[in-house]
């Protein structure tokens, strides 16, 4: 389970897979639901990738 704020790092990227290896923060308050296909928005990756979608199984939280 995941929090705003918290800091991610992503392992796969089905949304970007330019975003693998990088970390970037998760943004949404609440559990993802079926707007988002269960998937947890996170953003602050890089300058050239803007916010991406991903599954928990993707990404692990790192601080």
């Amino acid at each position: 389970m995941f929090n705003a704020g918290d800091i991610v790092q992503f392992i796969s990227c089905d949304d970007d897979p330019r975003a693998i290896g990088k970390t970037g923060r998760i943004l949404d308050e609440v559990p993802p639901g079926p707007l988002t296909d269960y998937r947890w928005t996170a953003d602050r990756i890089s300058v050239w990738i803007g916010p991406v979608l991903v599954r928990g199984d993707e990404i692990r939280k790192v601080g």
